[in-house]
């Protein structure tokens, strides 16, 4: 049984932190990496990363963070019955459009730099979509689907491997090229969102279509352990580790082909996932960065409450889909352990109403070990708004 009320009451502390001190009104880059990005326009970006022993900012990624965070915002809006929320989703959706490439080669292409200052991410680029479709339905305005329609156009033209099923992962926006060799160079068939079926939705264009449905079964074909894949980075298939939200971007987008196509293969999938994310789950509902998928052992520090948030996720529709299963008790214990690493009482504003990350290993200093990471609380605020606040 989700108890709401405590979530609600968490969930509008994460809000007020996601439009208060984490949202960028000064029109500055965030931190020394933000400083090394190419992006033109930094209002309604949401600060990444924040080190309570530093008291510094950082940034990871904000093109896909903030639009997860407009997603986020516009469920939040509804849910808690808040509608100046929809206008700060509006603010942040800017941020989205005005770095937008709109003419040229590269028209369409969101600058979406994550594990390279310089280089665009193609998973970023996907992750950073939904919440614009969603702010489209909310607002009746085409401007936010069209700009993500366009995104999938250029992902599409650029980076897609129909014979693989699978798209490139880098892409260089200065030499207009995709950047082949190493780990963060490889291939991946990338669902996240089911950002190409929400394409389709919209558009009715039927190679999205085909996109998300070879994508799903490239992902069916090289599925392993059980709903999961450890064959992709940033697994690392050697040893067993998995990335903790990986199972969320590619396993949950599942249920949406299924109740598109009515194809049971994909709801069998989503099943096996949330089944996945059930055992890795800690007693507490907490989740490690690095838990390994051979007996689910973890190491002792760096735990990772945005997938705590995003198993919460899940195990919410699949509780939905099969009440009674026992997946909504999953939920909730991951739910009330974000719940739990909310930072409430602080000394430092900044933090205030913030989900903590995680705990970072001993340095041999004495200095507070936290970090903050924008993800906890964007997924929590997601998954409190799926959790039936009415």
């Amino acid at each position: 049984m989700i108890h709401s009320g405590d979530i609600r009451s968490a969930a509008d502390q994460a809000a007020n932190w996601l439009t208060g001190p984490a949202l960028v009104r000064d029109g500055l880059p965030v931190g020394p990496r933000g400083v090394k990005m190419f992006l033109k326009h930094w209002n309604g970006a949401i600060r990444g990363e924040y080190r309570l022993s530093q008291g510094k900012w950082d940034s990871f990624c904000p093109i896909w963070h903030t639009g997860q965070a407009v997603k986020a915002l516009v469920m939040a809006a509804k849910s808690l019955r808040r509608p100046e929320l929809l206008e700060t989703a509006k603010f942040c959706a800017g941020f989205l459009l005005e770095n937008q490439y709109c003419d040229g080669e590269d028209a369409g292409m969101l600058p979406a730099f994550e594990d390279f200052a310089d280089k665009v991410n193609t998973s970023a680029i996907l992750e950073a979509l939904d919440g614009l479709f969603l702010l489209s339905e909310a607002t009746g305005s085409e401007r936010y689907s069209s700009a993500a329609v366009a995104a999938l156009e250029w992902v599409a033209r650029k980076t897609w491997d129909a014979d693989a099923g699978e798209f490139f992962d880098i892409y260089d926006p200065v030499g207009r090229e995709i950047v082949q060799g190493g780990v963060y160079a490889q291939k991946r068939p990338l669902l996240d969102d089911a950002v190409f079926l929400r394409g389709w939705q919209v558009t009715g264009r039927g190679d999205f279509l085909k996109i998300a449905l070879r994508t799903a079964d490239r992902l069916l074909e090289t599925e392993s352990p059980k709903g999961n894949w450890k064959k992709y980075h940033p697994c690392v298939e050697e040893s067993n580790d998995m990335h903790p939200r990986q199972v969320y971007w590619w396993g949950n987008p599942m249920l949406a082909l299924f109740e598109e196509t009515g194809n049971g293969k994909y709801l069998e999938c989503f099943l096996r996932s949330a089944d996945y994310c059930g055992k890795a789950l800690r007693r507490d509902g907490g989740v490690f960065r690095r838990t390994y998928c051979d007996d689910f052992n973890t190491e002792s520090f760096g735990h990772a409450a945005s997938a705590s948030a995003c198993y919460a996720k899940i195990l919410l529709e699949a509780e939905r889909i099969r009440p009674g299963s026992g997946y909504g008790a999953k939920a909730q214990l991951a739910l009330d352990f974000c719940r739990k690493m909310q930072l409430t009482d602080v000394s430092d504003e900044r933090v205030k109403g913030a989900i903590l990350e995680k705990v970072l290993a001993p340095d041999g200093s004495d200095r507070l070990p936290y970090h903050i990471r924008d993800l906890g609380s964007i997924f929590f605020l997601q998954a409190a708004c799926q959790c039936c606040l009415v």
